[in-house]
């Protein structure tokens, strides 16, 4: 029993030891993994909003100091027109000489909106109505108002080269004059270049695949291939785009790529809202979450192995601590001698059975017949033996599912939950026989009667502990009155004695 109950204590106090411990850990791993997230997700953020920051400060400039070039592109379109008034077939003018003349792109878009001549013969067919949606309809518009228009820093369609771009109608409203000015060569320009900010960021942090910034077309701006094409932006992540560019909100989607899972983030830009034709731009940024997952699995490694050390440690603690407080509490609910439960545990498991219900509860009285002869002839050493001896034996009879106790010197209890009468009888007796010959070489010895007398009640419906005990008590004494060494059950006709 000492076992069972020390084996008990050392699996509660486990159980609670890392239920504590494991959920206190668990909490800091997770405080730990959302701050990484958090700390992940910020630094995207900053990546945002110092692109961002940085296109509102070129805008910004632009906005100031802009106004030189824009006079300039209003003087060569004025030499335009007298080229128009003096030859009105484009078709005979010299666009390369022009180009060279004005260091600008000359272009000629038809009352179709379509791109009919050009110094950038990429540009020639290129219809506004089909591919720039209502920025056709302002093109009309600025065809029947004639006067001269600019616009600020823009992206041109084919090469996603910065630049920009001027329009004046001719006077019979039949064409649209447009010059295109380079911003890249600028001095501004390469004093607020973005474009570097934006290479500077995706050196300095790991996680960043790309940066780009698109056109509200989804056409790169400052961006060429070999070819000197531009390009634009992916047509899975088309919808994503333009969900942003609508809603004016981020949005994200994740892509699988040859280097892993990556998540494209779109972030929308209005560079100035108060101009004619608002500059609008979409921040792109290509970021994947392998720093983030390897510091993730970097502290789970951890968590695991805090764990084990826990588990450990816990367990270890737990065996110390149960068999420290074990052997109190085992000597406080058992009988030092004998190993038996005492007088206060049997109380408690007899109360207990008699609480349950459709549970039949009997109890047995054990006493020694002359056991005093033992102490006094043989003295208390052997008197023990005799007592831890027998001890074993009615445990070893009425089995391990059956309570033993000592309740006194020589006084033991059992007991019983639904053993029958018949049951009953024979343990009763074997415990008699079994006992005798244990005694017998004692009782040759002390020339004395060394026995035992047994009592048996049966509890009745909804009985109390000291009504139980005095029947069975009165079972016992009716034994010892009549010869002793044998068992009685309880009677009503014993109430006499």
């Amino acid at each position: 029993m000492n076992r069972y109950h020390s084996l008990y204590l050392t699996v509660v106090l486990i159980c609670f030891s890392l239920f504590i411990s494991i959920a206190i850990a668990s909490f800091d791993y997770r405080k730990v993994q959302d701050q990484l997230r958090l700390n992940h997700e910020n630094e995207i953020d900053m990546i945002g909003d110092t692109v961002v920051q940085s296109l509102h400060t070129i805008d910004q400039v632009y906005k100031i100091t802009d106004e030189t070039t824009a006079n300039k592109m209003e003087e060569n379109t004025a030499i335009l027109l007298e080229h128009y008034e003096q030859n009105p077939f484009f078709g005979e003018w010299d666009f390369a000489q022009l180009k060279k003349q004005f260091g600008m792109d000359i272009f000629i878009i038809d009352d179709n909106n379509i791109v009919i001549h050009s110094s950038f013969e990429q540009d020639l067919g290129l219809d506004f109505d089909e591919c720039c949606g209502s920025f056709g309809k302002r093109l009309h518009e600025r065809r029947i108002s004639g006067d001269f228009y600019h616009d600020g820093m823009d992206i041109h369609q084919a090469t996603g080269e910065i630049k920009k771009f001027s329009y004046m109608a001719t006077p019979d409203r039949k064409y649209l004059l447009e010059l295109s000015a380079s911003l890249e060569n600028d001095n501004i320009f390469n004093r607020f270049n973005f474009l570097e900010t934006i290479a500077q960021l995706e050196k300095d942090y790991a996680p960043i695949h790309s940066i780009h910034v698109y056109s509200p077309n989804g056409i790169i701006l400052g961006y060429t291939d070999k070819d000197g094409k531009s390009k634009e932006v992916l047509d899975d992540m088309r919808p994503v785009f333009l969900e942003a560019r609508r809603t004016g909100e981020p949005k994200e989607a994740v892509r699988t790529e040859e280097q892993g899972i990556v998540t494209y983030r779109y972030i929308p830009y209005v560079a100035d809202a108060d101009q004619e034709l608002p500059m609008r731009r979409i921040v792109e940024i290509v970021y994947n979450e392998a720093e983030l997952e390897g510091l993730l699995k970097f502290y789970r490694d951890e968590f695991i192995y805090q764990q084990l050390i826990i588990v450990i440690a816990v367990i270890l603690l737990a065996i110390i601590i149960g068999r420290l407080i074990a052997k109190p509490i085992h000597l406080a609910l058992h009988d030092s001698l004998t190993g038996l439960k005492n007088r206060a545990a049997f109380e408690m498991e007899i109360r207990k059975r008699l609480s349950r219900k459709h549970e039949h509860v009997a109890l047995m009285m054990i006493d020694m017949d002359n056991f005093k002869q033992v102490n006094d002839r043989l003295g208390h050493a052997e008197g023990d033996r005799i007592l831890v001896e027998t001890a074993k034996i009615i445990q070893k009879v009425v089995g391990d599912k059956n309570v033993v106790a000592r309740i006194g010197g020589d006084e033991f209890v059992v007991v019983y939950s639904n053993v029958t009468r018949e049951e009953q009888t024979k343990i009763a007796s074997s415990l008699i026989q079994k006992l005798n010959e244990v005694y017998k070489e004692l009782n040759e010895q002390l020339h004395a009667e060394v026995s035992i007398s047994i009592g048996i009640a049966y509890a009745t419906n909804n009985e109390q502990l000291e009504t139980l005990y005095n029947r069975a008590d009165k079972a016992l004494y009716c034994a010892k009155e009549n010869g002793k060494n044998q068992y009685r059950y309880y009677e009503t006709t014993m109430n006499a004695y």
